[in-house]
């Protein structure tokens, strides 16, 4: 028995592994962004760079839905072990190529071309790795723990936020502004490119889980592909679900730097508050995922969104109305709270509603759809609603839309006797 705990326990480690190289070159890039702008897109105008580079985020997620149908529906018919090891080959070329591509001053127009490349094939990657690594673990959870085993999925993105903002941290305190600005951003992504190597050593070791293999029927693309529009419903209800989760996540992420220059806060304050919300995130996922698997998935799920609701804005124009480091680790940890609490219940109800057939496809592209729509591109929008409404709590109405979707899809999603429902509370 000890020795099958310790199994899965790795399996866990290794099929997250992966998952956390994914999100830290997505937090580097979003803490960076004030650098990588300068870097490949240098204008007169400091807001045009620095959305230009905050657009250039958001790219990478346009190309995640079609990503979670091709490589989906490789993992639903290969195995969900070749395709996360799929995923990590395209995901590490990607983090390659923003971290040794030359600025503009050097080679001109094709810098920012090549980043933009990268991030698009980052895109397409990660478009299954959310859904693999999640299918994985729901298919190697022990009976009545699903939801604290898939809540690890999202725990692996918390600790590589806090990887990320620790590596952030000690190098604003060795290195200048002008120096952090000129090379030092780079430190970080070709750190994520250093262990790569230990990454795929981990996924090649990882078993085929047995609920795949013990089905006798591998789906072809067209089948998939037909499922997927047959179950089309289930898949909007999903997006819906994921709204709330990635919008949160990138606001108190990857969108705080940029948040605490605006307010005239140290870039060292910001990125130690994004620790801190990483270690929340990483407390709160589990136990909440756990608590799940008690009480069932409707009650933090409904609690959550309505907090959000309610609260989002008024926090967030609290913040603003006097800025300290105080009042933003506050916010943000109260924010924190709601995602993790939320995200602990969510992602293991997007396995349950999706038909076996198209798990891993179906889960991927609900999820892409939701980063496409509104999470990827959340900086961005922060800042340009910010910048043309001159109300620095602005992000907490966006927070608020994406809570609302959060609700509906809950309302409609863990109904008792609905075909695709989640499941409930295992006694």
């Amino acid at each position: 028995m000890v020795a099958q705990q310790t199994s899965r326990l790795w399996s866990v480690v290794r099929v997250s592994s992966g998952n956390f190289l994914e999100m830290y070159d997505f937090m580097v890039f979003g803490y960076y962004a004030e650098a990588i702008g300068r870097t490949f897109f240098p204008t007169k105008n400091h807001f045009i760079s620095l959305m230009s580079a905050l657009m250039t985020f958001g790219a990478g997620f346009l190309m995640r839905p079609l990503g979670a149908i091709v490589l989906g529906a490789y993992a639903d018919r290969h195995g969900r072990r070749a395709g996360l090891l799929l995923t990590l080959t395209l995901m590490s070329v990607g983090i390659l190529s923003i971290a040794c591509v030359p600025g503009y001053a050097t080679i001109g127009v094709l810098a920012p071309l090549l980043v933009v490349a990268g991030r698009l094939l980052q895109g397409f990657s990660a478009g299954m790795e959310l859904g693999g690594v999640s299918v994985y673990l729901a298919e190697i959870a022990t009976p009545g723990h699903k939801g604290f085993y898939v809540s690890w999925q999202s725990g692996s993105q918390q600790i590589a936020v806090m990887v990320a903002a620790l590596v952030g941290v000690i190098l604003s305190g060795s290195l200048s502004t002008d120096q952090m600005n000129a090379w030092g951003w780079r430190v970080p992504l070709l750190l994520g490119c250093a262990i790569v190597p230990l990454l795929f050593v981990l996924r090649r070791s990882l078993p085929e889980t047995a609920a795949f293999s013990a089905r006798t029927h591998r789906p072809s693309g067209a089948e998939i592909r037909h499922s997927l529009l047959s179950n089309w419903r289930i898949v909007l209800v999903g997006t819906l679900l994921v709204a709330m989760t990635t919008v949160s996540f990138y606001t108190i992420t990857a969108y705080t730097p940029t948040f605490g220059a605006l307010l005239h806060l140290p870039a060292r304050d910001s990125l130690l508050v994004t620790l801190c919300v990483g270690a929340s995130n990483l407390f709160w996922l589990p136990v909440m995922g756990a608590l799940s698997d008690r009480i069932g998935r409707r009650p933090p799920l409904l609690v959550c969104t309505v907090l959000m609701l309610v609260t989002a804005y008024p926090v967030m124009h609290w913040l603003a109305d006097a800025p300290s480091f105080a009042r933003l680790l506050t916010t943000q940890l109260w924010l924190s709270c709601l995602y993790g609490s939320y995200n602990g219940a969510m992602v293991v109800t997007l396995t349950e509603i999706m038909p076996a057939a198209v798990r891993t496809s179906g889960f991927a592209l609900a999820y892409s759809l939701a980063t496409a729509v509104f999470g990827g591109f959340t900086p961005a929008i922060c800042r340009a609603l910010t910048q043309l409404t001159g109300n620095a709590a602005i992000p907490g109405a966006w927070l608020a839309l994406a809570a609302a979707c959060g609700l509906v899809a809950t309302l409609i999603a863990t109904v008792p006797g609905r075909a695709g429902h989640a499941e409930g509370p295992k006694t």
